[in-house]
Formats: structure tokens, C-alpha cells, sequence
């Protein structure tokens, strides 16, 4: 059986499609071309309306290219419009987020495999696979699921639903997994992920993100770990401290901000103010200088005035932050910002937007030219002419290297950017 996996948005997404592919090696799944695979598995974002179009078009070339091929969506966008994906060309199969993982037994025949697996619980891991192979040198996992945040512009908490955690048990076994796998390199993901454990009622010894991080840190294997999107409030000094003293976490924070206006975060239902994002952005700053600290903004939010827009420009223009990702406002159906009526003219949303990706422009190039001179450590990527380092920087070096070695860098130019090995 031949299969290919189509993932969109964010990397929880990119775990679960991990999850996918691993359960259909163990069935004996060879990965293929969209238009050769007999299987094909879209892993749907419905982040925003573009999100949305780009997995109908998706479905739509599946359609086209391969019409005899066993089609489904899955994802947020599954979850949330089942009935219009079902209306699509080809009438692909629709999973919702909490069906997701029944794709591989309730499409394929169950069979016996001598696949090496991990855990006994949901989301056990089939086949071992080698970094590359599933297209990424890091695995991505997943450790929790779910959101109880009611952000007033996001419709993610009705389409994953209440926040769930991966026991520490589990999240361990599948990091022992990894390491036997090859991987080098962890990425601890989730909706939520700072809530991590605060389901666990009756533990309240695996309680917290924390204590996740102190356990994963005394992991006998040699793997580093990324921890992945942090909302501000729950990146506490104890993390930033464990990332600090530990030596196996990546100094790379991705904190969302969203806005700078206090007003317009509470309009959003953010549940923190700009002091407290500057207080905690400042204090990992202070404590790992070379760290990437990177940030999602949102303009053109209903009411916002271009006093607001200007705080949140003025704010990150002299911050910490090294990268943005920006995201034009978009109505979702069916949350609070889409019932709003002052809404921002579609082109000045636009400019608002393209004003805050030249300060991000700026912030990245800042940020590359004071890593000149610097040597950090890092993985090599397929093909071994690139670099990742621990704080984030894709770094071209000359070819000599296989991907997913541990190497260290020395980088010597900022634009563009460019290193040089070192023993």
C-alpha cells in the first residue's frame, strides 16, 4: 500500500501526520507521490480562511491527478466542516480531530506486525523511522491537545476541544523511541502547551509543564528538545531557568503576543498585559543573550485604531524578539471577534500587516548580524548543507556533512547568512 500525507498549519499538526505515517509503515506503507499513492491522508489547519482554501485546493488536485486513490481529511478544518469537505471532488473521507487516530485500523485490514512500538495507550508509535525519512530530522511530538483558552478570534478550541495531556510515562516512552529511531532532536508540541498536566486532577506531582521538562531533561538518552509555542503567562522563570541549566533544551522561545495595545488584548481575551510579555521577554534576554525569541501578531483586529496599531509597531521595533509571524485579521464563523461590527477595512488591514512584517524583516536581520563571529551548535538537515541551530537560524554550509549530525557552526556572514563547520 502506497501513501502520502498532506499536512497544513501549525506542528501539532506535523506530530499527529507523524503519528499517521509511523502506523502505516507498521502496516507495511510505502510513502509515495500524491498522484501514485493509493492512500492519501490531508491533514486539514482552519487557523484562518486561507488555511481553509488551501486544503480544498489540496483535495481538489488529489481529485484531479489521482482519481482512484482513497482520499481523507483530517484537522481542524475537517473537524469544523466535515459535510462541505465531503462535498469536494472525489468525496473524500472525513476524520475529525478526535477520530484522527483510528484512520490506519479502520482504513487498512489489521494485521500482525513485529514493529517495534511504544507505550500501551493512545497515540502509540508503529514502525521505527529513520530522521529524514518522514521528511523532517526532528520528530515532532505532541504531548498535549486541546485548549480552555476562550481567545475571542480563534475557533481551535471547537475543533480540539478541552485541553488533554500525554502522561509523563507515555511522553517518555516516546522520546525512547525516538532515540532508538535515530532522532536527534525532540520538539515538544501541543494547542496548549504551557497548560500541559493541568488535567491531571488526582497527580498533582505531573502537574505542570515543569515538571515534564525536569523529567524529559533526566532522559537517558543523549536527545536535545525544543519546546515549542508558549502563550506568555506560562513561560515562568522556572522553565526559563531549566532551559538555562539544563544543556538540553534549545534557547529558542516562541512566545505569541498577538498585540501591544492592553485594550485590544483584552478585546481579544488574552489573559496578560504588555508588561507582563515585556517582563518575561526581557528576563530570557537576560539570561540566555544568544537565544531566538519569536513572536505571532494579529492586525487589523476589530476596533483597532491606528494609535493601536502604532504601539504594537513601537513595541516590537525595540524588543527582544527576533522573528514575527503576522497574520492579517480574519473572521472565523462561530467565534466571538466574528460578531463584532467595528471592523478594519480590508486594505488597511493589509498595511497594518505588511508594516509589521518589515519591522520582523529588521528584527531577523538584527538578530543574524549580532551571530557573526558566534559558534553554536546544530543539527544538519537532508542533505547536509544546512545547518540548524540550537537558537533557530538556518545556517548554508559547504556539502561534506550527512543530514542529522550534531555539528557546530561558525557562522560568518549575516546577508546572507553563511557558515563554516568547525572541529
Amino acid at each position: 500500500m502506497r501513501y502520502a500525507i498532506a499536512t497544513f498549519g501549525c506542528r501539532v499538526n506535523q506530530a499527529d501526520s507523524l503519528q499517521i505515517e509511523m502506523r502505516l509503515r507498521a502496516r507495511g506503507g510505502t510513502r509515495a507521490t500524491v498522484d501514485e499513492a493509493d492512500l492519501v491522508v490531508v491533514n486539514t489547519c482552519s487557523v484562518t480562511a486561507t488555511a481553509d482554501h488551501a486544503a480544498r485546493q489540496m483535495l481538489r488536485r488529489v481529485a484531479r491527478l489521482n482519481p482512484n486513490a482513497r482520499v481523507v481529511a483530517t484537522g481542524c478544518y475537517a473537524t469544523r466542516a466535515g459535510d462541505e469537505i465531503a462535498a469536494l471532488p472525489g468525496s473524500p473521507d472525513v476524520f475529525p480531530n478526535d477520530e484522527k487516530h483510528t484512520i490506519v485500523d479502520r482504513l487498512l485490514p489489521v494485521f500482525e506486525t513485529t514493529a517495534e512500538r511504544f507505550g500501551d495507550g493512545s497515540g502509540a508509535c508503529g514502525a521505527l523511522v529513520s530522521p529524514g525519512v518522514v521528511g523532517r530530522v526532528a520528530f515532532m511530538l505532541r504531548v498535549q491537545t486541546g485548549c480552555d483558552e476562550p481567545c475571542a478570534y480563534c475557533i481551535i478550541p471547537s475543533t480540539r476541544g478541552r485541553g488533554r495531556s500525554l502522561d509523563v510515562a507515555h511522553v517518555l516512552a516516546a522520546v525512547s523511541h525516538a532515540a532508538a529511531s535515530g532522532f536527534q532532536e525532540v520538539v515538544l508540541t501541543g494547542v496548549h502547551l504551557g497548560s500541559y498536566g493541568r488535567d491531571f486532577k488526582a497527580d498533582a506531582a505531573a502537574s505542570s509543564l515543569a515538571t515534564l521538562l525536569r523529567a524529559l531533561d533526566r532522559h537517558p538518552s543523549d536527545v536535545t528538545f525544543r519546546i515549542s509555542s508558549l502563550e506568555p503567562m506560562d513561560c515562568s522563570p522556572e522553565v526559563v531557568d531549566l532551559v538555562v541549566g539544563s544543556g538540553r533544551f534549545a534557547p529558542h522561545f516562541h512566545l505569541p503576543l498577538q498585540h501591544a495595545s492592553d485594550a485590544m488584548l483584552r478585546r481579544m481575551r488574552r489573559p496578560y498585559t504588555l508588561d507582563l510579555y515585556r517582563r518575561v521577554v526581557d528576563r530570557i534576554r537576560d539570561r540566555l543573550p544568544h537565544a531566538s525569541i519569536g513572536s505571532d501578531l494579529i492586525a487589523g483586529f476589530p476596533g483597532e485604531r491606528e494609535e493601536d496599531a502604532a504601539r504594537t509597531r513601537d513595541y516590537v521595533s525595540g524588543s527582544p524578539l527576533t522573528y514575527l509571524h503576522v497574520f492579517p485579521y480574519s473572521p472565523r464563523a462561530g467565534t466571538e471577534a466574528a460578531r463584532l461590527s467595528d471592523r478594519v477595512a480590508g486594505p488597511l488591514v493589509r498595511e497594518r500587516a505588511r508594516a509589521l512584517r518589515a519591522v520582523g524583516s529588521e528584527l531577523f536581520r538584527r538578530f543574524r548580524a549580532g551571530q557573526v563571529g558566534v559558534v553554536r551548535p546544530g543539527l544538519t538537515l537532508e542533505g547536509g548543507t544546512l545547518v540548524l541551530t540550537d537558537n533557530y537560524l538556518k545556517v548554508p554550509v559547504a556539502p561534506g556533512r550527512a543530514g542529522n549530525e550534531r555539528v557546530r557552526v561558525h557562522i560568518t556572514a549575516a546577508d546572507p547568512l553563511e557558515g563554516e563547520l568547525v572541529d
